[in-house]
């Protein structure tokens, strides 16, 4: 997972963004758990920062809107070059589209949908903004992964909406597949069953990567948030599932890579 040149391929995990109830209570828990720096961003849906690690853009936080009881999750934008196509492709594909598409200022084309199985996910077309702007060092996100309840149909939606191919990853038994674009990993889908949290249903994962998972844990728990899954060696690296203290789910991976 060492940093890379940003691809933009259409399909391509290309942002990330968290909505919240405390936007400034939530600056300061990534800013001391990922050193995290913060400038305005787009205030199209309301309030919103951009956080930065050594002045590169990494990530997004918004505040909810005021009055309105949604859960607050990381949400996976996956780049486009036709924003209002893509959009049409996901409804005839049987997803839906909530927000948009719409203009964010000068920063691009944006869509929040969810797929066939429930899970949310982003479409952004780059403008002046063409999103995470470093992938590899600690602080800054390195993997996007589906969490639903079987992947056969569901990949099936993302390889109509951009031509993924998709092959059997994991243990033998294991219903896991990997999503590439030109040969290139880029995502991976987890069939998990009847353990599917009902809770969240499905959904996509954010991993970020640390230098240390278990004084990263640590921390997490120090400043307010939840160990939900203990470090663990996993084949990314090792690995732990956290929330931050508004209940946002993350993972956190030291993939010794660097």
């Amino acid at each position: 997972m060492a940093e890379e040149s940003i691809r933009r391929t259409p399909g391509t995990p290309c942002w990330v963004s968290l909505m919240v109830r405390d936007l400034a209570a939530t600056e300061e828990f990534y800013g001391a758990l990922f050193g995290w720096e913060f400038e305005p961003g787009p205030q199209q849906l309301g309030p919103y920062v951009r956080g930065l690690l050594d002045g590169k853009e990494v990530a997004g936080i918004g505040r909810l809107p005021g009055g309105r009881r949604l859960p607050t999750a990381w949400l996976t934008y996956l780049a486009t070059d036709d924003a209002d196509k893509t959009a049409e492709t996901i409804r005839s594909c049987g997803g839906t589209v909530a927000v948009g598409p719409l203009e964010a200022a000068e920063a691009g084309r944006m869509a929040i949908a969810a797929d066939p199985a429930g899970a949310v996910l982003g479409i952004w077309q780059a403008a002046a903004h063409p999103g995470t702007a470093v992938s590899g060092p600690p602080g800054t996100p390195v993997w996007n992964e589906l969490f639903t309840r079987e992947t056969a149909s569901v990949a099936r939606f993302y390889e109509s909406l951009f031509g993924y191919e998709a092959e059997p990853a994991g243990p033998a038994g294991t219903d896991e597949l990997t999503l590439r674009l030109e040969g290139r990993p880029v995502a991976s889908l987890h069939g998990l069953g009847r353990a599917l949290p009902r809770d969240r249903g499905a959904h996509w994962m954010t991993s970020f990567e640390v230098a240390d998972t278990d004084a990263a844990a640590r921390l997490v728990t120090d400043l307010g948030g939840r160990l939900l899954e203990a470090p663990r060696d996993a084949r990314r690296g090792r690995t732990a599932t956290v929330t931050d203290p508004e209940g946002a789910v993350f993972t956190i991976v030291c993939s010794g890579a660097r």
